[in-house]
């Protein structure tokens, strides 16, 4: 499981666009046009999404994998709507899982099902979860410190002498 951190700074090309950094992979977030952005790429909830069903696809794929399931692809549909329960907003994330595999038993998919259930970011958006906020000045980021250090490494292996 990756602890990478994320960096997520906005780019000034839209009122909405955010670039984002999580390790090597650089990705575009945007709220789309009705919500006053650009929609150059997914809102936040489709990142939330997306890595609900990502995880839920990978933690089926590992369980298969380890116990010699036929289990030959997974899709996942995932939908977000706001509802109210008990006269309280609350989030609700529909999840549709298509388990690919002719040969798969009523009883694996049953277990594969129950298995989606327990994947780790499942697991987090279902408990009582913990954010802590920071205040950083700007010029005390982390980002450009740790870029510096890398370039200095960098340039230190590739000219051991120059050093």
């Amino acid at each position: 499981m990756s602890t990478r951190p994320v960096t997520v700074h906005s780019t000034g090309e839209g009122r909405y666009v955010q670039a984002i950094e999580c390790g090597p992979h650089r990705l575009i977030a945007d709220e789309d046009r009705n919500a006053g952005g650009n929609d150059r790429g997914p809102d936040p909830y489709g990142f939330l999404m997306a890595g609900l069903g990502a995880c839920t696809s990978m933690t089926l794929r590992m369980y298969a994998d380890m116990k010699g399931l036929p289990l030959t692809g997974v899709d996942v549909e995932l939908t977000h709507e706001k509802v109210e329960v008990n006269g309280e907003k609350r989030d609700r994330f529909t999840r549709e899982i298509v388990l690919h595999g002719p040969a798969l038993t009523r009883g694996d998919r049953e277990k594969l099902i129950e298995i989606a259930n327990k994947c780790p970011v499942h697991r987090t958006l279902s408990s009582q979860v913990i954010i802590e906020t920071t205040d950083v000045e700007p010029n005390k980021k982390r980002r450009i410190q740790s870029r510096f250090l890398f370039i200095s490494i960098h340039y230190w292996i590739c000219n051991p002498c120059a050093v």
